[in-house]
């Protein structure tokens, strides 16, 4: 007789979003999603039987921002960093991607660009992957319909501060075309945003089956303050490392570029807005006073385990370089604050994998914060970093699987994720909530080679991913060939 279940899961302490209580339960699996969740299940109902031990079970992490191959080849960022997000439970990676420098280096039209990000990326994942993209060129907006109604991707990213500031520093007119690789009659200002929020809420109406899920997410910093205060604090001999760089994009540059593009979002009746990385008390503030303002855009709040766990003062120095900066302890605070308090959608890692060689730090991250370049990884420590420090702060457990998987499994169409219940994929993270560990990047599977979290000690450790009802991580190795599908969303 055939069993029941494909995959039987004994003995977990279930997590579920918005559920307070935490049952010590079995999970079936049959043909990749959650098929029976009970008390006990016999394990003769299934060809395969594993023991959670009591383990705390997680939906699997959506990690809804990430930068897969920003700084090194698609292809390989894909099977490196990927697996290091299955280390820490995450099984599905949403990553933001661009025309022009860095990522594919080229330019052009989504036809054509897309479908060779999608061959790069097929069979390298060992988790499921979207992707959020990037209206670059005023020819992207045109594209947009397409890129949401065919290929299943509703979800855009606007980059306020290119308009006059490159990825790391400041750049005139000319080097902006250069470096986004656009036409001399393209203008990335204020008026293309606009131009994508009016072609977002157009989807949106045209589309109601969709219209949930198509939603714009902002970097919201202004290149005319950061030009004007880079200049300033490079002449402070007082500032130095990360604290010059949190001064020389300071937080009102973040809350500024809230309200305008809170007001441009009203204006272009586009209905989801999603402001992405708040870094800062001013630009959450900023965050919630827009939301009473336009009640009827919805915005979503979201801020990174990296901004949570550091501060400028952090040891590792330039290595822990991002954009927006990491803060001064004041607002890691009320960011944890706010979310104790309900008031953040999601957490994220941003992760971006840049190895030391591209990074330019110096040894241990000593070297010139200004030479060095923006962004790092961590998505393996995700939800570790969460359920470590958020527990310090009694943040309930059924808040972190809302906060890591739900809700913007929700927002983006992830409409098979962020849930263990009946009918969804079956991706788990088993979490020991006993298990202490120091962050060492030399025990990551990522390519990048150093952590920013170096030395940081974190209680709460995965050891088993599973995804779509088959084991894919265990015990610090990953569990076969990597796996992931391409998600085309809603799905």
């Amino acid at each position: 007789m055939t069993p029941a279940l494909d995959l039987l899961i004994k003995r977990v302490r279930v997590v579920r979003p918005r559920q307070a209580d935490v049952p010590t339960l079995d999970v079936g699996v049959k043909d990749g999603r959650f098929a029976r969740i009970a008390p006990d299940i016999p394990a003769g109902e299934a060809a395969e039987v594993y023991d959670a031990r009591g383990l705390l079970g997680f939906p699997g992490i959506v990690d809804a921002h990430t930068h897969v191959g920003i700084y090194g080849p698609l292809a390989g960022d894909a099977v490196s960093e990927s697996r290091a997000a299955l280390s820490g439970g995450v099984t599905t990676m949403l990553t933001y991607f661009r025309t022009g420098q860095y990522y594919l280096n080229r330019g052009g039209a989504w036809a054509d660009f897309f479908p060779e990000v999608l061959r790069l990326s097929e069979g390298r994942y060992h988790c499921d992957y979207a992707y959020h993209l990037a209206p670059i060129a005023a020819s992207h907006v045109g594209e947009m319909e397409a890129l949401a109604t065919r290929h299943g991707v509703p979800s855009f990213k606007i980059f306020m501060f290119y308009g006059g500031y490159g990825l790391h520093g400041q750049a005139g007119q000319d080097e902006q075309r250069r470096f986004l690789m656009i036409g001399p009659e393209d203008h990335y200002d204020l008026a293309h945003f606009e131009f994508i929020l009016r072609e977002a809420g157009r989807i949106q109406r045209a589309h109601p089956a969709l219209a949930a899920h198509v939603s714009v997410s902002l970097h919201c910093e202004l290149a005319d303050i950061l030009n004007a205060y880079t200049r300033l604090v490079a002449k402070d001999r007082s500032l130095s490392g990360l604290r010059a760089y949190s001064a020389a994009r300071p937080p009102h540059s973040e809350g500024l570029a809230v309200w305008i593009a809170a007001y441009l979002a009203s204006e272009a009746e586009s209905q989801n807005v999603n402001l992405l990385h708040l870094s800062s008390r001013k630009a959450l503030e900023a965050a919630l006073t827009m939301a009473r303002v336009f009640p009827h855009v919805s915005f979503k709040r979201e801020i990174t385990v990296g901004h949570l766990l550091l501060d400028v003062d952090a040891p590792t120095a330039a290595y822990a370089k991002v954009n927006p900066p990491i803060r001064p302890r004041a607002d890691v605070e009320f960011l944890w604050q706010m979310v104790l308090e309900g008031r953040v959608d999601w957490i994220v890692s941003d992760h971006a994998c840049c190895a030391e060689e591209v990074k330019g730090a110096g040894p241990r991250g000593r070297g010139d914060i200004w030479l060095a370049k923006s962004g790092f990884g961590g998505t393996e420590y995700l939800l570790s970093g969460v359920f470590s420090e958020g527990g310090k702060r009694g943040l309930a457990l059924n808040r972190m699987a809302e906060l890591l998987a739900l809700n913007p499994a929700q927002r983006y169409g992830l409409t098979h994720k962020g849930d263990i219940a009946v009918g969804l994929d079956a991706d788990l993270a088993l979490l020991d909530p006993d298990r202490r560990f120091t962050v060492r990047a030399a025990e990551s599977p990522s390519a990048q080679g150093y952590s920013p979290f170096e030395g940081q000690e974190m209680t709460g450790q995965v050891t088993a991913t599973f995804l779509r009802g088959r084991l894919a991580w265990e015990n610090g190795r990953a569990a076969g060939p990597p796996r992931g599908r391409y998600i085309a969303r809603p799905g």
